[in-house]
């Protein structure tokens, strides 16, 4: 008996149900679709016409890489995963087929 704490009296009442398993499960659900609908669908998405764009690499494609330079395909290399790049007449650079952005319309090296 302490003059700050006082003392824990047992309840004679019954117990406040549980009530923890089924709405548990119903939010464990809720939250996985969202994860699937707002994360990983989109992203499995991307990924995939990322692949597409890969695969569908040809010579004379101009192309807009991730490090920002833009060029012609002037060969692809199908067994090691890597592409030339004109970026000019005299100028040939290598990169990974991956670091391709995107495939930009005929004429626009022209128009830059």
């Amino acid at each position: 008996m302490s003059l700050f704490i006082s003392n824990a009296h047992a309840s004679t009442a019954a117990a406040a149900p549980a009530g923890g398993g089924m709405e548990m499960l119903i939010m464990l659900a809720i939250f996985g679709l969202v994860f699937y609908f707002l994360i990983y669908r989109p992203q499995a998405k991307r990924v995939k016409e990322h692949k597409n764009l890969m695969g569908a690499l040809g010579k004379g494609d101009e192309v807009l890489t991730s490090g920002g330079l833009v060029g012609k395909v002037s060969k692809v290399a199908e067994d090691k995963d890597f592409v030339v790049i004109a970026l000019n007449d005299q100028v040939e650079v290598t990169v990974q087929k991956s670091a391709v952005a995107a495939v930009l319309p005929k004429g626009t090296m022209k128009s830059l």
